[in-house]
């Protein structure tokens, strides 16, 4: 669904740029909030893999595809927040890189592909899991209605903006009618990539899914009687390996689909270009300011070799976006841990004024002379 220049006039473009910066700036503030030891590292894996998925477009109906959108994704796996910076970040990758959606359309493209994914998919998941069962197979059904739900919801979105910006007279009950029906299909495929994943990661590590906390209870040893926690030194550890375990494998699949399995996707048109092309969206249609880029299109430039080429751009792809994204991330959490202001404890066994005087800069009172 990558608009591209020319379907959105100059004025709704711009308003969109805003909308979509106003909304970047907020979601940098709250992913502070979201990104902690366990999440931080894997919201650039997270960007990395969404890219790579993007990549492989199925077949919904004659002659149309569809692709991967997200939003629902991220927002489970990380944050409703990081979500939006992590989708935001592939569409930045995809349009300066690979001349995957419009530069004058990327505000247009990060408010329909990011921001509406996003909060719809959230909201949705959110409220379905309070009246679930509680379980990972809710986590996993709630997922899986909520990225089902998002994909029309930026269809909608768009048919919107193209009905305030729109270059050309198209009847808009037919864009509507075109666009919200191709992809509730689209939707189906969303909906189901995004339930394999979320469930693979909660079997593996469910406190690394950020919609799933609360869902595994401690572990309790009975003594003497007893239920306590069982909390052991090595558990940390433990953690540690298997984060990077996880990030490892996450990764490597993301190579995989992008480098091999992406030369196998379909090469029909996706949701947008079909109905843009059947009903005359597409009649203003820019070429892109970086068409004659290396990577355009999602092949390297002189490979004749389409398998090759296609593998090459999309190993590049996965590694420029998880950098990109691991170093937003990065910062963000960086940027939480330094507003965080050090505190000093008192000393054991000392008085309140022992604690507050160096604190306030007051000496400690001296003690009062006991009397005899």
């Amino acid at each position: 669904m990558h608009v591209p220049d020319g379907f959105i006039n100059a004025p709704v473009s711009a308003a969109a740029g805003l909308v979509a910066a106003g909304a970047v700036a907020v979601s940098l503030k709250g992913a502070r909030r979201e990104l902690d030891e366990r999440t931080a590292p894997l919201a650039g894996l997270v960007a990395a893999f969404i890219f790579a998925v993007q990549m492989l477009n199925f077949p919904v109906a004659a002659g149309t595809s569809g692709h991967l959108l997200g939003g629902a994704l991220a927002a489970i796996l990380v944050g409703p927040f990081t979500g939006v910076l992590c989708v935001s970040v592939v569409l930045l990758m995809q349009g300066v890189l690979f001349a995957d959606g419009g530069l004058t359309a990327l505000g247009v493209n990060i408010a329909d592909m990011a921001i509406v994914t996003t909060v719809v998919a959230y909201l949705v998941f959110r409220g379905l899991v309070k009246v679930l069962p509680r379980g990972r197979r809710a986590i996993t059904v709630a997922s899986f209605v909520a990225a089902l739900l998002s994909v029309p919801a930026a269809a909608i979105a768009f048919t919107l903006l193209y009905a305030v910006g729109g270059t050309t007279d198209v009847s808009l009950d037919k864009v509507a009618v075109a666009m919200v029906g191709v992809h509730v299909l689209i939707g189906i495929g969303e909906a189901a990539i995004t339930a394999l994943t979320v469930g693979a990661v909660i079997a593996v590590r469910p406190d690394l899914v950020y919609g799933a906390r609360g869902l595994a209870r401690p572990l309790k040893l009975r003594v003497g009687g007893e239920l306590v926690d069982a909390r052991g030194a090595a558990e940390p550890a433990a953690a540690a390996r298997s984060h990077r375990k996880v990030w490892l494998a996450g990764l490597a699949t993301s190579l995989v689909l992008a480098g091999v399995v992406s030369f196998y996707a379909s090469s029909n048109p996706d949701g947008l270009e079909k109905v843009a092309q059947d009903k005359g969206i597409d009649e203003k249609t820019k070429d892109h300011a970086t068409a004659d880029s290396p990577l355009a299109d999602y092949g390297v430039k002189d490979i004749t070799d389409a398998r090759v080429s296609v593998g090459l751009a999309g190993v590049i792809g996965v590694g420029a976006t998880v950098v990109a994204g691991s170093a937003v991330f990065w910062a963000v959490r960086r940027r939480r841990t330094t507003d965080v202001s050090p505190v000093t404890l008192p000393e054991a066994g000392a008085g309140p004024e022992a604690g507050a005087g160096p604190e306030a800069g007051v000496a400690p009172k001296p003690a009062a002379p006991k009397t005899p």
